[in-house]
């Protein structure tokens, strides 16, 4: 066959698209240079390292009152002071006194039944792994002023009646 063993030569098309590459990376590679130079700083001045006195910190509601929910389905607050608590993978101190076998004798609200049951709703004999750490979704109450005010309204507020009260 013709032109069976000698080597094969760029066709027009061919050589074409090759031209067209390097000139698109020489073209990309200047642009690359100049931008640079006119993007506009984002970051401000860069700030001092002189450091102010901290805030106060809020002191915690401790009068062991059980506070209204600021929306459907919030976790309840803790109210009374937890510091101090160990609270880890090897210790729950929370659990001493609101886990179900511990409520009677300290008084202490039991931990909701949900707290037992794994992922697919089974029921479990000791506390769910993922609902062992507490603090993960409650949390002290802080005597300070709410950061957004809060229009939340409660289904009674709104002159809704439970169903079988009429």
């Amino acid at each position: 066959m013709r032109g069976q063993n000698s080597p094969r030569r760029l066709r027009r098309p061919d050589w074409m698209v090759v031209a067209a590459g390097v000139l698109l990376f020489v073209a990309t590679a200047a642009i690359a240079q100049v931008v640079p130079q006119t993007v506009p700083q984002l970051e401000g001045p860069t700030p001092s390292m002189a450091t102010d006195a901290a805030a106060p910190l809020p002191k915690w509601i401790v009068d062991d009152k059980r506070r209204m929910r600021a929306y459907p389905d919030q976790p309840p607050v803790i109210p009374h002071s937890i510091e101090g608590y160990e609270l880890s993978v090897n210790a729950n101190r929370c659990l001493s006194c609101h886990k179900r076998e511990f409520t009677q004798s300290s008084g202490a609200l039991m931990i909701s039944v949900t707290h037992y049951m794994d992922r697919d709703g089974q029921m479990l004999a000791d506390v769910s792994p993922r609902r062992y750490f507490c603090t993960a979704c409650h949390v002290p109450q802080a005597d300070t002023q709410p950061l957004v005010n809060n229009v939340f309204k409660d289904m009674s507020e709104m002159g809704v009646k439970p169903a079988g009260s009429e």
